[in-house]
């Protein structure tokens, strides 16, 4: 059986979009996936399934969350080696300011990276690594940046969800 680590986005916002680690682990292992557990509550999911297409895998999740939750909860998933290429390139990344890691579900392309840095303002930069972007801003933070979760999915034509290189850095620690 095969690791993974799922991304889930947009739970655990506001009151409509509640999704507790336990009720997480309970329709995770319900949709037939082993050894779940999850790191903090921002849907952060190990598991391990004999299946080996990432894409079947997202489904099968999807749709358990779906059934559980009444909403819909994308999910995008990580091979463990995947996982550790994103952590190096985080960790191999020259930046003062906050950085912020987009996990995606599909690698972009050129064209759609183009478009997105076309946005960027001063002070605010860019790096692709694989099926995840960071994006590294000013001291400031990323309260005054327009690269917001909808403007990237829009621009690469993929799904994400974000996370900071502390949470991935602990995640392959503890997991891959």
């Amino acid at each position: 059986m095969a690791t993974y680590v799922a991304f889930l986005r947009a739970i655990n916002l506001g009151a409509k979009r509640k999704f507790p680690k336990d009720d997480i682990v309970a329709a995770t292992q319900a949709a037939g996936f082993g050894d779940v557990a999850t790191h903090i509550n921002t849907g952060n999911v190990r598991l391990s399934t004999r299946m080996r297409s990432r894409g079947r895998i997202e489904q099968a999740l999807e749709e358990a969350y779906l059934a559980d939750r009444g909403f819909e909860v994308p999910t995008i998933v990580y091979a463990g080696s995947e996982l550790r290429e994103v952590h190096a390139h985080a960790s191999a990344v020259d930046h003062d300011g906050r950085h912020y890691v987009a996990l995606l579900r599909d690698e972009p392309t050129a064209e759609g990276v183009e478009r997105l840095r076309e946005k960027t303002q001063p002070g605010e930069r860019i790096e692709v690594g694989g099926r995840a972007l960071h994006l590294l801003v000013s001291a400031d933070g990323v309260h005054g940046t327009r690269l917001t979760n909808p403007l990237v999915e829009k621009c690469l034509g993929t799904t994400s969800t974000w996370r900071n290189p502390t949470v991935v850095a602990a995640l392959v620690e503890k997991w891959c």
